[in-house]
């Protein structure tokens, strides 16, 4: 096995590595989500953390790692006898983004069944990280049929296989460790609160911390062994500690008082449900007993809340993530009650105690940002608790304009003129959570979270015979492709005669990201400050919708005398926001210009990513203005569309007692479907998935051919 890098060899980074170190003491805490940009040692800590896990008793030759003290009477491989065992060192599974569901929960164990004839249970990852490390990295860019296997395991200990005539139950409690980059999409809501606590990190932007950092990096590729032995006597220190404050941990008291702090304090930041509650106890108790401490103290419970609360808090879909830590110091001392002792603004110890910077120099004898992190301080440049405030506009942090609510124009302020010219842009109304859009039909794009499509991922529906190479084998269709034909073939012994003509591939269905396109109108008659407001806050929310379905995203504006590219197809919903919130209005309404604009980048994008399937949203309220016969152009660019499969939904952005029904109409010429903007929030728009489905198809019986792309 390589040599690891060494936990105590990390620079900085004095947060996460505390969480780390924290779970290690108390696995009962839950976990770590690391949060930050790339290239910041999130996968580097976390591997190297099993090195300082104690070893593991378990029963010898059981696969599913019993403890010999304790034996799980339903293990597979049981039953066991209570008694003396083996040990070995504690695990770190890897679970790639890209694994299986075989690969996660286990499987038929096919060499056996075609060799003995006899079913077996060849466990996964699953099995492998019980009483261990369960380690994602990407977590957020993890399938989502794993994601749900991934939450029943972790909530009820145990892992149910029931496929291919297996029926298999095992123990499966592990401590679940994930790293993501924000920028690449955010967790599932149920999946997020199953991590324990949360850390966000960043690069540190003190050179000498940047230097040591390298140098330690260039010294460990030059010669692993040798860094290692270098720093094995804080690695061994490190470990005895671990030791003792998980032998004092029974002995910690989580007094009255802490109880009503966390309590409150989970009560103040609107968490749902009780499982912050729970953690923070835990957390509050594993950093007293790390501290070498038999009390819970404020800065214990103020340390937890940080750990605990910021990925469960209610927060805007644009806000920056972190808390308030004004307002959690005033929960606290509210309910701290008297208490001379407690330092009324407290520096929880970091990974080795100190609340100062660490020694001057470790085994390397470096410098400033030399030291080994032991001792290191909280309150140094590598802080990674995240900004609250004037300083949450960082980089990562959402641009200001999208979440710019409170900054438009006050009541009574007179509208503008419809046809006038152009006027300065507003801010977004709040943005609000949308359903699903689905394209309609059955696609074979990129993995996503939005529309149907057979993926190499996704959940088994059927077998088929390959085409060419065989991709994932379908073990009992393979099989009962084979049976019949035994006795022709001459089988005398337990083993299964298979020939290739027998072998069948799995068919898998999962999601697909699409490309979402947004068609802005941005003319005169949107120019309504109230208006453009509402409209704003729509596309604001649909294209954080797309953006965590893994979609690209892309957007055309018209206004004047034509129509702008504003976003090329991209994976940012940040540049989508920025584009939106510098959005000006104002001119006639070409219509027409806007949809041949969308038709032409279609194109291009076709060419690009064949399998990778459009949908077009169109925000207007369906007035055509200038040029010569505007709403006879704007109806055949739309129908020219229409003619190219590309699913269409129109947003109706018509306000007052007057209505046109411009937007129905240009919606029928799409084969789309127009809804409103209250139709797009969640409460309203389950009906609007069936409405675009029950459309389009519609639309193609009555042609008489298939979508190609969009059905």
């Amino acid at each position: 096995m390589s040599t690891r890098y060494p936990f105590t060899a990390v620079v900085g980074m004095t947060d996460l590595r505390l969480a780390l170190l924290l779970n290690a003491v108390s696995p009962a805490v839950g976990g770590v989500l690391v949060r930050g940009e790339k290239g910041t040692a999130k996968s580097t800590a976390v591997r190297a953390l099993a090195d300082l896990l104690p070893e593991v008793p378990v029963v010898a030759g059981c696969r599913f790692s019993c403890d010999p003290g304790a034996p799980d009477a339903r293990c597979p491989d049981g039953p066991h006898e209570a008694g003396a065992g083996a040990s070995r060192a504690a695990r770190m599974v890897e679970l790639p983004v890209g694994a299986s569901e075989d690969r996660l929960v286990g499987a038929l164990d096919i060499e056996r069944a075609l060799s003995e004839g006899v079913k077996a249970f060849e466990p996964g990852l699953l099995a492998d990280a019980h009483r261990g490390i369960l380690y994602v990295d990407e977590v957020n860019l993890l399938h989502d049929h794993l994601i749900d296997l991934l939450l029943d395991a972790a909530a009820m200990g145990a892992s149910y296989v029931e496929r291919e005539g297996v029926s298999v139950r095992h123990a499966s409690r592990f401590l679940l460790v994930g790293t993501m980059n924000p920028e690449e999409g955010e967790l599932r809501p149920q999946l997020l609160d199953r991590f324990g606590l949360t850390v966000e990190v960043a690069a540190s932007r003190e050179p000498a911390q940047r230097v040591e950092v390298v140098r330690r990096r260039l010294a460990y590729e030059d010669d692993p062994a040798g860094f290692a032995e270098r720093w094995a006597g804080e690695e061994a220190a490190l470990r005895e500690r671990i030791a003792a404050a998980r032998a004092l941990l029974p002995d910690v008291v989580l007094g009255e008082r802490a109880l009503h702090q966390i309590a409150a304090a989970c009560a103040a930041f609107e968490v749902d449900g009780m499982r912050a509650d729970i953690v923070m106890a835990r957390t509050a108790t594993a950093l007293a007993a790390w501290a070498g401490r038999t009390e819970v103290r404020s800065e214990d419970v103020r340390q937890a809340a940080l750990l605990a609360l910021p990925h469960r808090r209610r927060r805007n879909p644009f806000d920056a993530p972190g808390l308030d830590e004004d307002k959690l110091d005033e929960v606290l001392e509210e309910f701290g009650g008297a208490d001379g002792d407690d330092d009324p603004d407290p520096e929880p110890e970091g990974p080795d105690g100190g609340p100062d910077g660490g020694p001057d120099g470790g085994p390397d004898g470096g410098g400033p940002g030399g030291v080994p992190p032991q001792g290191g301080g909280q309150e140094g440049p590598d802080r990674q608790t995240p900004p609250t405030g004037p300083e949450a506009d960082a980089p990562g942090a959402p641009p200001e304009g999208p979440a710019a609510a409170p900054e438009q124009e006050p009541a009574g302020q007179p509208a503008p003129s419809a046809q006038g010219g152009e006027q300065a842009a507003v801010g977004a109304a709040e943005p609000f959570r949308t359903r699903r859009l689905d394209v309609p039909g059955l696609g074979e794009g990129a993995d996503g979270r939005r529309s149907r499509a057979r993926t190499a991922h996704g959940r088994t529906t059927g077998a088929r015979r390959p085409k060419g190479a065989l991709g994932a084998l379908h073990l009992s269709a393979t099989v009962r492709a084979a049976a019949p034909h035994q006795h022709a073939r001459g089988r005398s012994g337990p083993g299964l005669v298979v020939r290739r003509d027998d072998l069948r591939e799995a068919v898998r269905e999962g999601r697909e990201g699409n490309l979402v396109l947004f068609v802005v109108d941005a003319s005169g008659s949107m120019a309504a400050r109230k208006r453009m407001g509402a409209v704003k806050g729509a596309v604001l929310s649909l294209l954080l919708d797309a953006y965590q379905r893994r979609d690209k995203i892309g957007m055309i504006t018209f206004r004047g005398k034509g129509a702008e590219l504003a976003l090329p197809p991209t994976s940012s919903v940040e540049a989508g926001a920025a584009r939106l919130a510098q959005l000006p209005t104002g001119g006639p309404t070409p219509l027409s210009e806007g949809l041949l604009r969308a038709h032409e980048v279609l194109r291009v994008e076709r060419l690009r990513d064949p399998s990778r399937r459009p949908l077009l949203v169109v925000v207007t309220d369906g007035r055509a203005t200038g040029g010569p016969e505007p709403r006879l152009r704007a109806a055949r660019a739309a129908r020219l569309l229409a003619a190219e499969g590309t699913a269409s939904v129109v947003v109706n952005c018509e306000t007052g007692p007057v209505r046109l029904g411009l937007a129905a109409e240009l919606a029928g010429e799409l084969h789309g479907t127009a809804v409103t903007l209250d139709e797009l929030r969640a409460e309203s728009v389950s009906a609007l998935v069936h409405t675009v489905q029950g459309t389009r198809s519609g639309h193609r019986d009555r042609a008489g051919h298939s979508n190609r792309r969009a059905a």
